[in-house]
């Protein structure tokens, strides 16, 4: 798989935080930004999805999430 360089600029605080959770957990530094990334792109793509949804959804009734969890429960 070819991978693709990219160069960010963290202030010190979140250099600080990111150092000490790669060392925490054994990872490397880039192994925890690629997933911190790969987390917040998926809560983006899981929150535009949602919002294009919402006014299909309130058209037939569903309100809340209990609303959809009733449903399909």
């Amino acid at each position: 798989m070819k991978t693709s360089a990219l160069t960010i600029r963290l202030d010190p605080d979140l250099s600080r935080q990111l150092a000490r959770q790669a060392k925490r957990t054994g990872r490397s530094r880039s192994d925890v930004a690629r997933e911190a990334l790969r987390r917040q792109l998926a809560v983006a793509q899981f929150e535009d999805l949602r919002r294009r949804l919402m006014p299909l959804a309130e058209a037939r009734g569903y309100l809340t999430d209990e609303d959809v969890f009733r449903d399909v429960s």
